[in-house]
């Protein structure tokens, strides 16, 4: 994921959605928006002019999430791990005086990582987590430390994807984001920490839906010997092969959807918002009551490569179907050649015993699974393919000339894990989003490219935005989660390395009235 030198985008439909009012609110500035200047304190970061940042406190380990209680106080989520447990514990820490002090330790109270969400509401934060069997969780936790449980059986958090966002929507109930299984319906070698944990794991549809019958055949991990090979379907666990016309029945514990529910009876009001998306991270409201969502893209990775184009914003529209994993980012179909990675990165593709064209046919039968063709309107922002769009925000009335604009964090990529063809950073910015154009402006960043620790300025620079909030006293907050380096030597767990007490909260202040 990324943020330097945004793709034009090429297809004469997006040209024109690019023109049109994307509803993010604001004034388009120009095609690039005001220029930025080094802070006089952190000359690492760049801002618009009159802006200043400050640090509210540093030295966090993986942070996530920042809710105020209904006295004000700034309260800071730390996710206890990324995709694996790490020797970390879970909590919530009170932030004031530049320090972070502990209120609750999740993880002796049994959350299991990684806590990813959090929002305060009727006198209790709300977090998303892992359960015991590692599916997705719900839990209101008391400032008194105790724990309920509101949600679990999120099956497709046993992979790579957890929980995310969850904040309280205009209608008063609570919203919830996840991602699916598997980078795009089909779990292969890339996740094999994760089957090696969760044998069963696989994609999980939110509606009924017919499969092609696609099969990819890749080489089996499960047993000693090299050559024994096997063929996995979509939306089946690794080694279990589909047939064309198979019917998977849906749930309302899907994967790659937004989902909606009343605290007080979880369980019985729970139900799917919108689907068919990658990893939806965060969600959001503006003034006018519309919700749109960041999301992450597909990698180039796994036995379903998919060479993308972007990452997106997307505004929500309810009973709407995104249409991954058969759709780009842009809601193209993933049968334009565009999309398909080189022939090497590719499994082996049969319908039945005959061998396909390595090419990205779809995996879902949309006619009869009664799927609409997604609707490329719906597209707000186009981010750089692996920049990793999360827990955005929208501008209060403050801010003046960005008002309502939408301020989406960029977290990063993680080549080469995710695709050995970036050629670049991506990401590690907070962009905004303007009306007429689907095109992320700049807004905080590290004067040079990619993450202050490679530019030999650890402490002095952005990291990796993961959650964008504006606080009580009108200014933004970024939860910045810290260092996160790419080591493909690891054995038997994915090949990343979180660095704790790294992370930060920075303020961002606009410009005196």
């Amino acid at each position: 994921m990324r943020t330097v030198g945004l793709r034009q985008v090429a297809s004469g439909t997006l040209m024109l959605l690019a023109l049109t009012n994307n509803g993010c609110g604001g004034d388009d500035d120009s095609a690039t928006g005001p220029d930025l200047e080094p802070s006089t304190q952190f000359q690492t970061i760049e801002l618009p002019a009159g802006y200043t940042i400050e640090r509210v406190v540093a030295g966090l380990t993986f942070p996530t999430a920042i809710a105020w209680d209904d006295q004000g106080t700034l309260y800071v989520s730390e996710a206890g791990g990324g995709f694996v447990e790490e020797p970390f514990p879970s909590r919530i820490l009170r932030v004031a005086g530049g320090q972070a002090t502990e209120l609750v330790n999740l993880e002796a109270r049994g959350v299991q990582d990684a806590v990813a969400g959090m929002v305060f509401h009727n006198g209790a934060f709300l977090i998303t987590h892992r359960d015991a069997d590692r599916s997705g969780a719900v839990s209101r936790v008391g400032l008194d430390g105790s724990v309920t449980k509101l949600l679990t059986g999120f099956l497709d958090s046993q992979s790579e994807h957890q929980l995310n966002d969850l904040r309280v929507g205009p209608d008063g109930l609570l919203y919830l984001t996840n991602g699916p299984a598997a980078n795009s319906g089909v779990v292969g070698l890339d996740l094999a920490p994760f089957i090696s944990r969760s044998p069963g794991v696989h994609t999980t549809p939110c509606q009924d839906i017919v499969l092609t019958g696609r099969n990819y055949e890749t080489p089996d991990f499960r047993t000693p010997e090299p050559t024994d090979l096997v063929r996995t379907g979509s939306y089946m666990p690794f080694g279990t092969p589909s047939t064309a016309g198979q019917v998977i029945p849906g749930t309302n514990k899907c994967g790659g959807a937004i989902f909606q529910f009343d605290p007080n009876n979880a369980e019985g009001t729970l139900r799917v918002f919108a689907h068919g998306f990658r990893n939806v991270l965060g969600i959001v409201w503006n003034s006018r009551g519309e919700m749109f969502a960041a999301v992450n893209g597909y990698d180039v990775r796994g036995s379903r490569p998919v060479n993308d184009e972007f990452d997106a914003t997307y505004r929500v529209r309810e009973g709407a179907w995104y249409g991954v994993p058969d759709y780009s980012a842009a809601l193209e179909p993933l049968t334009e050649a565009k999309f398909n990675p080189p022939d090497a990165l590719q499994a082996s593709v049969f319908i039945g015993d005959a061998m396909q064209p390595k090419a990205l046919g779809f995996v879902i039968d949309q006619a009869a699974s009664g799927l609409a063709v997604p609707d490329q309107t719906l597209v707000v922002g186009l981010h750089e393919v692996n920049s990793s769009p999360s827990l955005l925000d929208v501008a209060p009335a403050t801010w003046g000339e960005f008002a309502d604009q939408l301020f989406v964090p960029e977290w990063g990529d993680l080549a080469p894990g995710t695709t050995p063809l970036r050629d670049g950073p991506a990401g590690f910015q907070v962009v905004r989003l303007t009306a007429g154009s689907t095109a992320p402006l700049p807004f905080l960043k590290n004067v040079s490219d990619g993450p202050a620790s490679r530019q030999g300025a650890t402490g002095m620079g952005i990291e990796r935005p993961y959650a964008v909030r504006f606080g009580p006293d009108g200014a933004m907050y970024v939860v910045d989660w810290g260092i996160v380096n790419v080591n493909p030597e690891q054995e038997n767990r994915p090949p990343y390395e979180f660095l704790p007490q790294t992370g930060a909260i920075w303020r961002v202040s606009p410009p005196a009235p």
